[in-house]
């Protein structure tokens, strides 16, 4: 069987980007503190707790390029990551949401400082959109599912810790949660599942990567 070869490059690609220099660059608390929109960027949205940081130190071969915490609501910042030499995409962690234990104004702040990044932020061309497996698609996510749609930002849904859940289980939140994601325009209609503890999925997420500043 000939391997395809459009494929064959964008394995190679993805295998070079992330086998090369990657760096935090910076926080941003508010908008006036964003870098220069000089490259592509791709952010990572999720819930708080839903393994976000811990799957963006496996994307990137980084034990800690972004911090992990037992605390839900931790990062209340958009941190920046350059990857590539020269740089040839920006991640972005997003602060993660629906942190119930956050102040109203916390909560508000968040909100604020998402919504106007996401409207505004011209290189920014797709979002993954992470959701745990093990509880799928909740009403929270959907808000922010809801938002990107308004903001007409590409996005992908990435299920996470795929390893914590029986596969039968695991089919079936995969096919409710394609589901959803075919009633959002904005959303891309394939999911990608994942496990930042297995390696599930790195490779597909690594070459998302790629296709969305392609």
């Amino acid at each position: 069987m000939t391997e395809d070869p459009e494929k064959a490059d964008l394995d190679e690609a993805a295998r070079k980007l992330f086998s090369g220099p990657i760096a935090f660059l910076k926080s941003a608390p508010s908008l006036e503190f964003l870098p220069d929109p000089e490259v592509e960027e791709v952010a990572f949205a999720g819930r708080s707790n839903v393994g976000k940081s811990s799957l963006l130190n496996k994307l990137t071969n980084r034990r800690d390029l972004a911090r992990t915490s037992n605390t839900p609501g931790r990062t209340q910042e958009l941190n920046f990551f350059d990857v590539g030499t020269p740089l040839k995409v920006r991640l972005v962690d997003m602060p993660g949401y629906g942190f119930a234990k956050a102040p109203k104004d916390v909560a508000r702040k968040w909100r604020y400082l998402v919504n106007d990044y996401l409207r505004g932020r011209q290189v920014l061309k797709r979002t993954l959109l992470l959701v745990d497996s093990r509880h799928g698609i909740k009403e929270i996510d959907r808000e922010i599912m809801k938002m990107l749609d308004d903001a007409a930002v590409s996005y992908r849904v990435v299920l996470t810790k795929a390893d914590k859940i029986k596969a039968s289980d695991l089919r079936e939140v995969e096919a409710l949660t394609a589901e959803e994601a075919r009633k959002h325009p904005a959303a891309h209609p394939d999911i990608i599942t994942t496990s930042s503890e297995t390696g599930l999925g790195i490779d597909q997420l690594r070459k998302a990567v790629i296709e969305a500043i392609g």
